[in-house]
């Protein structure tokens, strides 16, 4: 038997399963464009296709070195329940992110009223299925919404997961319909806190990251999709100055391997400041892991094996350092 060593699994904070299946289309020219292609993808989902996709990528995931998943699901209520059963199958720990949604995209993903959203948490909380609150966006929830909505998280200590930032034209769109950046709505209507994930943060100005640390929320980075759709780079240097947590997310799935997100987030933090190791080895491990658990309110997760003898491995002088600089999923063992 391949000697092994045995680590926390990685947990992936954000992931839309069903964007799988636009791995390896290079249409849209931008971000808005790519949407029109994710839309039209969403559309034609049934309950019975997210069943049987959804195994396939949570194996995937979980092949990958993912042991837990974070679902941020806004195709329907029927379709949530087909995501926890085929992660059941694949053997991955799920918390569905139940997304709200007020206005703008498909009438599917929309619920009537912000206590009909409400009532769908309940019931999966009622059926035993682990759940935490996602108003998608401010874009897509009305500040009456994202008021009732972190009132709500607040008082059921629930996670909280919301997109912001990820596109200077919606930073714009809020600046004009609410006079604040998205992050400043988020804290003005009660939706920051410590159970506060901030997907994305892309193009937060520091007064934002500001009040990111001062709520004790998290940010989840999702390097190779926020790469493939040409969002821009966290500012990776200034998220670490203020003492905030990372955790990461595969989103789109268009890669799926927590090394290469880990990897990236350094990379990154590198190019903007012309440093090399900027972040620890063992803080990039607990970012892909620990960071990730606590995002989604976890507090046990299955373990991964390495295989240390793998040909990225041979003759390294430290394992953690190799994995982080110069393997990809493949040193894992499916066992």
């Amino acid at each position: 038997m391949a000697e092994t060593l045995r680590l926390p699994g990685f947990v992936d904070a954000h992931s839309h399963g069903f964007q799988r299946a636009l791995r390896g289309r290079s249409g849209g020219a931008d971000f808005w464009t790519w949407r029109e292609l994710m839309l039209a993808e969403a559309e034609r989902q049934t309950p019975e296709l997210v069943r049987r996709e959804y195994v396939r990528v949570y194996r995937e995931l979980r092949a990958a070195g993912y042991t837990a998943v974070g679902e941020f699901h806004y195709l329907g209520f029927d379709e949530a329940l087909a995501a926890v059963d085929a992660a059941e199958e694949a053997g991955i720990r799920i918390v569905v992110l139940l997304a709200a949604y007020g206005r703008g995209g498909l009438p599917r993903f929309r619920q009537n009223s912000v206590a009909e959203y409400l009532r769908q948490v309940e019931e999966l909380r009622d059926r035993g299925i682990s759940v935490a609150v996602a108003p998608h966006s401010v874009r897509a929830c009305p500040a009456d919404w994202l008021a009732e909505i972190g009132r709500y998280a607040a008082e059921e200590q629930l996670p909280l997961h919301v997109h912001a930032d990820e596109q200077p034209r919606e930073i714009e769109e809020c600046l004009a319909e609410h006079g604040i950046r998205p992050i400043e709505l988020l804290d003005r209507t009660g939706c920051l806190s410590e159970h506060t994930t901030v997907v994305h943060a892309t193009h937060s100005d520091g007064a934002e990251l500001d009040l990111i640390a001062r709520a004790g929320a998290r940010v989840c980075a999702c390097l190779t999709t926020e790469a493939n759709l040409g969002d821009g780079f966290l500012p990776v240097e200034r998220v670490r100055t203020r003492g905030i947590g990372i955790c990461i997310g595969s989103d789109s799935n268009v890669r799926i391997d927590p090394l290469e997100e880990l990897r990236e987030l350094e990379g990154i933090a590198r190019r903007q400041t012309g440093r090399r190791n900027v972040i620890p080895t063992g803080t990039l491990l607990s970012f892909g892991a620990d960071e990730g658990a606590g995002s989604l309110g976890l507090e046990e997760w299955d373990d991964i094996h390495v295989d240390l003898g793998h040909p990225a491995l041979r003759g390294v002088e430290d394992v953690f350092d190799a994995l982080v600089a110069g393997c990809d999923a493949n040193v894992f063992l499916e066992l």
